[in-house]
C-alpha cells in the first residue's frame, strides 16, 4: 500500500505545480517587458523614489522629461542613459541643457521599443557589448533611437520640436553639443561604440537652418580599418565627409587613399565625383 500512497502524493504535487506554475495561464502577462500595466506602475514607482531623493530640482529636468515621456510616449519608451564612465558609478541620463536668448531646449534621447516585440531594457542597449546587437539574433527585443529636441516652456512644461531617427540599434556611449568651425554650425554629436569596427561611430546631427528646423544628418566613424571624418569639400553650409579606404593585410593597416563625399542638394544625397555609382544617404 505504501507505493500507491507515494505515487499518489507524487500525481496530486504534480497537477498542484502544473495549476500554479503556469501552463500559460497569464503570468506571462504579468512580466514587464511584455505587461504595458506592469512596467508602467514600476516606472511610477521609481520616478516617485527619485522625486522624494531629488535634494534639487531645476526647470524641465531629467525627472521631468522621464515623467513625461513615460505620460506621454507609447509604452515600452524609454530616455536613454548615457554609459558608466566607471565600473561603480551611477548612469546619467542622456539629457542636454541648451539655453539661447530666444529659449530653454532640451536634447534627449529616447529609445523606442519595436512593436509586437518584448520591450526594450536600456541597459541592453547602452556600452560595448550592445554594440553587437546587429549580429545576434536575441529575444532582448529592438530599440529604435531618437534624437529629439524640446523646448522648455515658461510653466516648465515640454513641447516638442523635433525627433530624428538616429540609424542604428545599439551600442549607445555619449551625447555631446559641438561647433562646425567651417562654418560656425552647431551639432549634437551621437557617440556609439562599435565592436564590429572595433571603434566607434558618430552619428552628427547639424542644425543648418537653426534650433528649431529638424537637423542634417552626416556620420563618422573610425575603426581599424575604417575611417570617415568631417571636412568642408564643396564650400556651402552642408557639412562634406572624406571616406578613407585601406589595405588590411595579415601584416599590416594602412590608409590607401581618400575619397571626398559632399551633398547634393537635388538628389538629398551625398555622392563623390570620383564614380557616380558611389552614394550614401548620411
Amino acid at each position: 500500500m505504501k507505493p500507491l500512497k507515494i505515487i499518489a502524493s507524487i500525481l496530486v504535487l504534480l497537477i498542484g505545480l502544473t495549476y500554479c506554475g503556469g501552463g500559460g495561464s497569464g503570468t506571462e502577462g504579468q512580466k514587464p517587458e511584455t505587461s504595458p500595466r506592469k512596467e508602467h506602475q514600476i516606472r511610477s514607482y521609481n520616478l516617485k523614489v527619485q522625486k522624494e531623493q531629488a535634494k534639487k530640482r531645476r526647470p524641465c529636468d531629467a525627472i521631468a522629461l522621464k515623467e513625461y515621456v513615460l505620460n506621454n510616449y507609447p509604452e515600452g519608451t524609454y530616455l536613454v542613459e548615457f554609459d558608466k564612465t566607471y565600473t561603480y558609478s551611477l548612469p546619467k541620463p542622456a539629457v542636454l541643457d541648451y539655453k539661447t536668448g530666444g529659449g530653454h531646449y532640451v536634447f534627449a534621447v529616447i529609445a523606442k521599443s519595436k512593436k509586437g516585440e518584448r520591450f526594450i531594457e536600456t541597459k541592453n542597449i547602452v556600452g560595448y557589448e550592445s554594440s553587437f546587437i546587429n549580429l545576434d539574433s536575441t529575444k532582448l527585443g529592438t530599440a529604435f533611437f531618437y534624437l529629439t529636441c524640446f523646448k522648455c516652456s515658461k510653466d516648465n512644461k515640454f513641447n516638442k520640436v523635433w525627433e530624428a531617427e538616429v540609424p542604428i540599434h545599439g551600442g549607445f556611449n555619449s551625447m555631446t553639443i559641438k561647433r562646425w568651425k567651417a562654418k560656425n554650425i552647431l551639432y549634437v554629436d551621437l557617440d556609439f561604440e562599435d565592436g564590429i569596427i572595433s571603434g566607434h561611430r558618430d552619428f552628427n546631427y547639424f542644425l543648418i537652418n537653426g534650433i528649431e528646423k529638424k537637423p542634417h544628418l552626416l556620420e563618422t566613424y573610425v575603426g581599424i580599418a575604417h575611417k570617415r571624418t568631417l571636412a568642408n569639400v564643396n564650400d556651402d553650409k552642408f557639412p562634406d565627409y572624406y571616406e578613407y579606404r585601406f589595405a588590411d593585410t595579415v601584416t599590416y593597416v594602412k590608409i590607401i587613399d581618400s575619397i571626398p563625399f559632399y551633398w547634393d542638394t537635388l538628389k538629398h544625397l551625398y555622392v563623390t565625383k570620383v564614380s557616380r555609382r558611389w552614394w550614401r544617404k548620411y
